[in-house]
Formats: C-alpha cells, structure tokens, sequence
C-alpha cells in the first residue's frame, strides 16, 4: 500500500492509531486498486482530538493576530514548496488529474493560509464614542473549538478553506476528512505543526457519518462548518441547532449557466467545460442546466461536441490528461443511472453517456439536449459530468425557469451585452454569480449559496464573522441614575 500514511489520526501534533475503529479502504479511482487502509475513530480517539483542542486553544487565542498570522503564512509556504508532492496524492486520493491538481488543490489551499495568515493581525474592533463622554468598545474573540466536515471532491483545499480563518480567528479545529478522501487532511495538519502551530490546535480525525456526528453534538464544540449535500447538510444543522452552535454549511446546487445569442461561443463553450465536467463533473458549484437560447442552439452544440472529442481521457498522473475517473464506482454508478433517466423522460443524447471499459471508474462525458425543466436530470444534483441542454426564448422567461428550484448556490450568463448581464445577475437567486466566466473561486471573494444550498460564506474577510464573535463593553465616564 504506497500511500499507507503513518496513522489513521493527527491528534496533538502527533500520528494517532486505533485499529478497533472501523477499516477505511482508499481506493486509486483510476484502477480500483486499494492504496491505503485506514480506521474510523473510535469513541477514544474523538476524545483525545476534541480534548487536546481544548487545551491548546486558549494558548493560541492569546497570541497575538501577528504571530498566528505568520505560522499560516509560513504553512503556505511549505505548501507550495511541496505542490506537487502534495498534488500526486490528491490524484490518488480524488482521481482528479494531476494536470488539474498542480493547479486547483494544494495552491487554493496555500492562497487560503496566506490570505488568513496576513488578515490575522488586523482582527481588531472598534471605539464608538457616545454623547456625554461615554463610549462602546467592541473585542473580537475567538469562538473556541471548531469542528470541520470536509467533502471528497477538493480535499486539500477544504481542509485550508475551513481551518486557515478558523485558525487566524484564534480557534482549535478538528477535521473530519471524507472517507472516501481520507489522505489529504493529514498533510495539512502535518504542516501546520511543522510551520509553528502548537500542538492540538489543527487535529484530524477520520470516520464514517456516526463519527461526524459525535463531533457535531460534542458540548466541547461551539462550531461547526460542513461542506457536504443537502441531506447530510439538514441533519448536521438540525444537530448543530439543538446547542445552539454557530454553523456554516457549504452545500449542494443545480445551478442555471444562461447562454444569450449575442455571447461568445468559444467562451460560452469553455464555460460550460469548466461548469460541468472540471473533476469529471464533482464540483457543488457546477452549472448543469445550460440553458441555450434557441437561435444558436445548434451551433453551441456542434462547437460543444467538436471540443470534448478533443478531451485527453486516461491515466490522471498523466499530466496531458485532462479528464480523469470519478472518485468512487459508487459515485460512477450514481451518474450512470441519470443518464438512463434522461433516456427513459426523453432527453435527447447528444455526446457520451457511457462507462469507459478497461478498468477504473470512468465515464464519457455526457451531453443531453432538449431537457426541459420538469425533468429529473434537470431537477435533482448529479455529481457527475452529465450536462442538461435546455432551450429558451426571452429574458425573463429564462430568469423565472434559471430560479425555478431548490438550490441557490451559483448561476451564470454568458452576454456581450453588459447592462443584461448585470440585469440578469441581479434577478438571480444564488449566492455566487458569474458574468462570462464559470467557476473561480478566488479567496479573496465570498464563496456559498442561498436557499437550500447553505448557510454562511467561506472565503474573504466575511469568513472571519463565521469564526469568531463581537463583545460590546459600554463604559460610563458619568454617574449613574436610577429612577428610585
């Protein structure tokens, strides 16, 4: 087993092992091959990480925002020196391509600990003077432990989007990896150790649902930021909720991407490559419902299928491979019967749609066109790279259809013309918006959803609010009336 980490856990600045945990087989997507084993954490283990995060929180609560801040900084660091070690083993532990992993993983990650660890030292609050003499003063404090739930999509980038401001805030976290993604996280805690955290201050543990769970209910934790389905996402809120604990909950979507008649095609097309089949389509934020005004549906679709038969499909540590496996046969299958249901409601095949035999978990890249909105391809999150085509006349008439579901987690138009862009990002429902483009996610900029796609915003300085808390102190410079 080549990528057989020391442990299973990193708890206390150290590996931790407890073989009664239940077996966690991490599984190579492109050969189905086991490459490590791991154990779920027992009841003994979950302790040990959530009690020697307690401990080493108030000690690094007290150092000051420039110290924390230059541990993450020097984290980055160490992380971009090692990209691409770090790159290999999050294709192995994704199938994700290398070409796109040097790229999109372990640098996010890196971007998030530099930009946390330089805002850690300007999380200061504020003097409000106040007629008479008297004034307000506000302190901004740490919350204590935090509890992050990663998903297996972005595993490197997750585990830095959750405890970079959890950590420049003055918070412990303990993370909890997918497992289908176990290996990532554990890099992660390493480094962070090695940069000058003290110990217990970044722990991960591994496990299946019951584990997550007995984090999310601990009394220990007064955090907890999930990024997950809407499922899983319910029943973490609803237990997060019963102590009243401060939650962000990054979830899923089924996002629009409007293409107008006046737009680009080459750019409309490489947005919708990027929105649909970037990580073979395993991306929350991913815009499926493409929907093509009528006059150049044609040409859209022609340009469209021109361009994925020029998709290098094969071994993703093949740096000129560009679409690799999807993470799990599991998750593979998922998106296999989607294809079948838009078979059976009659949506047209337009390109794919197949397993690709030879070992692996791999799937063509699937295209359906006239989908219309009541079917279930166009309704329910795939998590795969199955792209639903649907046809449309008018502005409004796209904006009431592109807002017609549950999710609101992103959205997308492509127009040359600027004041309908704008229109039309205005009128969207869905928390993060592109004009012309599909699919960044810098750290600068507010990262999340609306309606059922979460709670909350990771990234910028609007994640420090979701990490930490405002005491107000009013002092008098005046005596004090009472009425009696």
């Amino acid at each position: 087993m080549k990528f057989q980490p020391k442990a299973s856990h990193f708890i206390n600045g150290e590996y931790v092992e407890d073989t009664n945990g239940a077996p966690i087989d991490v599984i190579f997507p492109a050969t189905g091959e086991i490459i490590a084993r791991l154990h779920s954490a027992t009841a003994e283990v979950v302790e040990q990480a959530l009690n020697s995060a307690k401990m080493a929180q108030n000690e690094w609560a007290a150092l000051s925002g420039t110290e924390r801040g230059r541990v993450l900084r020097r984290a980055a660091d160490v992380m971009r020196e090692r990209n691409r070690e770090l790159s290999i083993l999050e294709t192995h532990d994704t199938g994700k391509p290398l070409q796109e992993t040097l790229v999109a993983d372990a640098t996010s990650g890196a971007d998030a600990l530099e930009y946390f660890g330089g805002l850690a030292a300007s999380l200061t609050g504020e003097h409000i003077p106040l007629g008479g003499g008297d004034f307000v003063y506000t302190i901004r404090e740490a919350l204590g432990v935090c509890v992050g739930i990663g998903a297996w999509n972005y595993p490197t980038q997750i585990a830095c989007w959750k405890g970079a401001p959890a950590l420049a805030c003055g918070n412990a976290m303990v993370f909890k990896p997918s497992e289908t993604t176990p290996l990532s996280a554990l890099k992660v805690a390493e480094i962070l150790i090695e940069a000058g955290a003290p110990k217990g201050i970044y722990n991960v543990v591994q496990g299946y649902g019951d584990v997550g769970a007995s984090l999310v209910t601990d009394p220990r934790v007064a955090k907890v930021s999930l990024t997950g389905s809407v499922p899983t996402g319910r029943k973490v809120y609803a237990a997060a909720a019963a102590d009243m604990k401060h939650v962000t909950m990054e979830l899923g979507g089924k996002s629009p991407m409007i293409v107008f008649d006046d737009a680009d095609i080459e750019n409309a097309v490489s947005g919708a490559i990027l929105g649909n089949f970037y990580s073979s389509g395993q991306v929350c934020s991913n815009g499926t419902r493409v929907f093509v005004q009528k006059g150049i549906k044609d040409q859209f679709l022609a340009r469209l299928s021109e361009r994925l038969a020029a998709a290098k499909i094969g071994d993703p540590l093949d740096e000129s491979v560009n679409f690799g496996p999807m993470v799990s046969e599991n998750q593979m299958n998922i998106a296999l019967g989607y294809v079948e249901k838009g078979k059976a409601e009659g949506a047209r095949l337009v390109y794919g749609g197949d397993r690709i035999e030879g070992g692996g978990f791999y799937m063509q890249p699937t295209v359906f066109a006239d989908v219309t909105d009541d079917m279930t391809i166009a309704r329910e999150e795939i998590f795969g790279p199955v792209m639903s085509v649907l046809d449309f006349d008018t502005e409004a008439e796209v904006l009431a259809r592109a807002n017609d579901n549950e999710f609101g987690l992103a959205a997308g138009v492509f127009t040359n013309d600027l004041t309908r862009a704008h229109r039309i990002v205005a009128g969207f429902e869905a928390g993060t918006c592109y004009i012309n483009t599909y699919n960044l996610a810098p750290v600068e900029a507010p990262f999340g959803g609306s309606k059922m796609s979460g709670v909350g915003r990771e990234n910028s300085k609007l994640a420090i609010n979701h990490f930490s808390e405002m005491k107000t102190v009013y002092v008098s410079m005046n005596d004090v009336e009472a009425p009696y």
